[in-house]
């Protein structure tokens, strides 16, 4: 895939950008790049994400959102030498500890809340809050080979922040089941479990989550922000509470232009031409 001239790199460290940003065809694919940490996730890669993203919710031309990562990994959770290296802070750490894990929640809130899908690619492994980047993903592909766990129970470190999004993707049990044994789970496992979309072959997942973002691309930007912003809102209400705020969602999206342009292309037999309004 070719850059188009506003693919950029977004906050470096000293040596190379911690996260790699390409933009084409109305597709911002966003790898992580810290490869030699598993792509863990330091201060300045949730710094980076949660800038990219900022940038992405404005950004009208952006209709889709792919989430990658260079290397072996896809990502080993928070940085452990980073945590552990602030244990000689006077507090021993707890006001970095706060300032990170606030940052890193509001980061996974802005993945969800964002106007756009995002879809994850993932190789190798994907371990505690990596599997919760997953499961904060509305979409997720992976290799075949991938494993998936929320191990910090291993540690002394219970896996309390990836098991927010990770309880709100497969059923309880299974949630439990991973954060209390810590044990890794296949991708073919996670797949059935409802942690992913769909399992591909290794080296296939990023050509596999772009072929997915094509297709979402494909369709009106106004009228998916409708329908994602509904998703989440209504998915924790009362059922009936749920049926009267997306009854209200139904009349205000067929007062939208593209769903007037839609339905009468789809009468007509003709493809419909978004105006994303």
């Amino acid at each position: 895939m070719t850059a188009s001239p506003r693919a950029r790199l977004q906050p470096a460290t000293a040596s190379a950008p911690v996260l790699l940003r390409e933009d084409a065809h109305g597709i911002a694919t966003l790898t992580l790049n810290r490869p030699a940490a598993r792509n863990s996730l330091n201060e300045a890669l949730i710094s980076a994400l949660a800038e990219a993203l900022g940038a992405i919710a404005a950004d009208r031309s952006v209709r889709a959102v792919v989430l990658a990562a260079n290397g072996p990994a896809f990502s080993a959770g928070h940085d452990l030498k980073e945590l552990t290296a602030r244990r000689a802070d006077p507090d021993r750490g707890r006001a970095f500890f706060e300032r990170l894990m606030q940052a890193c929640a509001r980061m996974m809130l802005q993945i969800v809340r964002l106007p756009q899908p995002v879809i994850a690619a993932v190789q190798g492994t994907a371990t505690a809050a990596g599997c919760q980047v997953v499961a904060s993903c509305d979409l997720a592909v992976a290799a075949a080979d991938a494993t998936f766990a929320t191990p910090g129970v291993n540690i002394g470190l219970f896996c309390s922040t990836p098991m927010v999004a990770l309880s709100r993707n497969v059923a309880r049990k299974h949630a439990m089941e991973m954060l209390l044994t810590g044990e890794p789970i296949m991708a073919e496992e996670a797949q059935r479990i409802g942690l992913l979309n769909r399992v591909v072959a290794a080296g296939s997942e990023r050509a596999e989550a772009l072929a997915l973002a094509r297709k979402i691309a494909a369709k009106s930007s106004h009228v998916v922000k409708i329908g994602k912003e509904a998703f989440y809102r209504q998915i924790d209400m009362e059922l009936a509470e749920a049926y009267a705020y997306v009854a209200e969602v139904m009349v205000e999206n067929l007062l939208a232009r593209d769903a007037e342009e839609g339905i009468g292309a789809f009468v007509e037999k003709r493809a419909p031409r978004w105006e994303d309004r």
